[in-house]
C-alpha cells in the first residue's frame, strides 16, 4: 500500500502511469479516437477523459482546496457506471461524443495532471494515498481496455491496419511442458501481505480442493487448430447450451481476428494482419470456447481456487485464463461505502473469472490473488486457455 512509504515514490507511480497512457496513444491517428463499433469496446478518447474524470471526481474535487473542476459536463460524460454521482451517458453511445475534441480532452488531463502535482506536494493522508493508488490501478486497467478496444475497432478495417510495429502482443514464447500436480486438502486462497489489492480478492478463506493437476503450458494455435479440423465447432455434445446457442446465432466457426487466407490461417496483430504462429498460445478466446476445448481435449478449466494454489508453478503472464469459477463474492466480502463501493461488487452475476495477466497488461499490475471477470461470451481481450484433469 502507498501508505507506507514517500511521497516521491508515490509521485513516481502516479506519474508513470498518466505517461504511460499517453505513450499508448502516440501512434494513434485523430479518427483512431472516436469510434465505438461494438458495445462492449470505448473510444481511446473516452478512456482519456474517464481516467482522468477518475481522478478529478474522487480525488481533486474532495482534497484539494479551491481545486475547480475543468468542465462540468465532463460528469456526464466521462462517468462510467457510477450512479450514485448522479446522470451518465449510455455506454453504448461513447462513441457519439464528437465534442469535446481530442485537444480538449488532452488539456483536461494536463489540467488535471498539474493539480495532481499541487496535490501530491502537500502532506497526504492516509485516505488519499488509497485513493491514488486505486485511481492507478484504476488507470492501468483501462490502458489494457485501450490497446484492445482499439485493436477490435482496427481490425473491422479490411486493410487490416498497423497500430505500431512490433507491438503484437500475440507472440510466442518457449512454454514448460509437464502438469503442477496439487494433493488433496484445504488451501487459503484471496491476497494477504503488504501492497495494493482489489477489494474483490480480499476475505482470505480456505477451500478444499480434491487431488488434481494442472497444465505448465498453455493450448497453443496448433492444438485448437486440431480441434477446429475435428469438427469442434460443429459438435453440440462438446458445448454448453448457451454456448452452443451463442455459437450458431453469431456463426462462430474459430478464434477472433483468425481469418484464412489462401488456404493458410493467418490473424490480425496490432502489427496488421499475419501468419498464425502455429506454437503461441491460442489468443481471444471465449468462456464457452475454452470449454468447449476442454470437453474435446477429455479435461476440463481449472477452478480460480485451484489456479492460484498452483500459480507459484506456473509461467504466468501471455493470456487471461478463463477458469471454471463465476464471479462471486468471496466470504465476508462487503463493499466500501460511497461511490467506490459501486466498483466491483455489483458485477458479481453471470460473468466467468480469469486469472493470471496478458502481454497487454501493465507491468506490475497482476498478481496470483488478482480476479479479472467477464461475460462468457467475450473475445476480445487477450484470453487463452489453461487445462486441468
Amino acid at each position: 500500500m502507498l501508505s507506507g512509504v514517500g511521497l516521491d515514490t508515490i509521485k513516481t507511480f502516479f506519474n508513470s502511469v498518466r505517461s504511460r497512457t499517453a505513450e499508448l496513444c502516440v501512434p494513434l491517428r485523430i479518427e483512431d479516437y472516436v469510434p465505438q463499433p461494438v458495445e462492449f469496446a470505448s473510444p481511446p478518447k473516452w478512456h482519456l477523459a474517464h481516467t482522468t474524470w477518475f481522478f478529478e471526481e474522487f480525488i481533486l474535487k474532495e482534497h484539494l482546496a479551491e481545486y475547480k473542476e475543468f468542465d462540468p459536463d465532463f460528469g456526464l460524460l466521462f462517468n462510467s457506471y457510477y450512479q450514485s454521482l448522479g446522470q451518465r451517458m449510455i455506454r453504448t453511445s461513447r462513441g457519439s461524443i464528437t465534442r469535446p475534441g481530442v485537444e480538449e480532452v488532452m488539456a483536461y488531463r494536463r489540467y488535471v495532471d498539474g493539480h495532481m502535482q499541487v496535490l501530491l506536494s502537500q502532506v497526504l493522508s492516509s485516505e488519499v494515498r488509497s485513493l491514488i493508488e486505486i485511481g492507478c490501478n484504476h488507470e492501468q486497467q483501462h490502458q489494457e481496455l485501450l490497446i484492445t478496444d482499439l485493436k477490435h475497432t482496427l481490425s473491422l478495417n479490411p486493410t487490416f491496419p498497423v497500430y505500431k510495429d512490433g507491438f503484437d502482443l500475440t507472440r510466442s514464447s518457449s512454454q514448460e511442458k509437464g502438469w503442477v500436480e496439487i494433493q488433496e486438502g484445504v488451501y487459503e486462497v484471496g491476497f494477504k501481505g503488504q501492497g495494493f489489492c482489489f477489494d474483490n480478492e480480499l476475505g482470505r478463506h480456505k477451500a478444499y480442493i480434491q487431488e488434481t493437476e494442472i497444465s505448465k503450458a498453455l493450448v497453443t494455435n496448433a492444438e485448437y487448430l486440431e480441434f477446429m479440423e475435428d469438427g469442434g465447432y460443429g459438435n453440440f455434445i462438446l458445448w454448453l447450451d448457451e454456448g452452443w446457442s451463442w455459437r450458431e446465432t453469431n456463426r462462430i466457426q474459430h478464434p477472433l481476428y483468425w481469418h484464412k487466407v489462401n488456404e493458410a490461417w493467418m490473424h490480425f496483430t496490432l502489427e496488421g494482419l499475419k501468419p498464425l504462429d502455429m506454437q503461441s498460445p491460442v489468443c481471444h478466446i471465449s468462456f464457452y470456447e475454452a470449454a468447449a476445448y476442454a470437453e474435446w481435449a477429455g479435461m476440463r478449466l481449472p477452478t480460480e481456487a485451484e489456479w492460484e494454489v498452483a500459480s507459484a508453478d506456473l509461467n504466468w503472464g501471455e493470456r487471461w485464463e478463463w477458469t471454471n469459477s463465476a464471479y462471486l463474492p468471496y466470504p465476508g466480502f462487503s463493499t466500501a461505502e460511497g461511490a467506490l463501493g459501486e466498483y466491483n461488487g455489483k458485477f458479481m452475476v453471470n460473468q466467468m473469472v480469469l486469472r493470471g495477466a496478458s502481454l497487454a497488461t501493465a507491468d506490475g499490475h497482476s498478481r496470483p490473488s488478482y480476479r479479472n471477470f467477464f461475460h462468457p461470451h467475450l473475445q476480445w481481450q487477450y484470453s487463452g486457455i489453461r487445462l486441468a484433469k
